[in-house]
């Protein structure tokens, strides 16, 4: 099961009280700033949650799956996610929990 961003915009509209259209709003509107700011080549930093960062990974040697041919992997840059600790802990305390 996946969070939507539907679904986020069913619990600002159940839980703070925005009308609906005005959650569906918030919520574009917090995809579109990370976005924006990734595309600018900025870290996001969220506290407690974790950061999002650029890493560039250089061109390497792959193989074609189906034929076993090497092929090269072209350069490209890739968003990461590293967990706060706040997150990890909460995580790892549910996932202990058994549920």
């Amino acid at each position: 099961m996946a969070l939507t961003k539907a679904e986020m915009a069913e619990r600002l509209f159940e839980e703070v009280g925005l009308n609906k259209r005005e959650a569906k709003e918030f919520v574009d509107a917090f995809f579109n700033a990370l976005r924006e700011s990734l595309e600018r080549g900025q870290q996001i930093k969220l506290s407690g949650f974790g950061n999002f960062d650029l890493r560039r990974k250089n061109e390497r040697p792959g193989r074609n799956p189906k034929t076993g041919e090497e092929i090269p992997i072209s350069a490209r840059t890739v968003v990461t996610f590293r967990p706060g600790q706040k997150l990890k802990e909460r995580v790892e305390a549910y996932a202990g929990s058994g549920q």
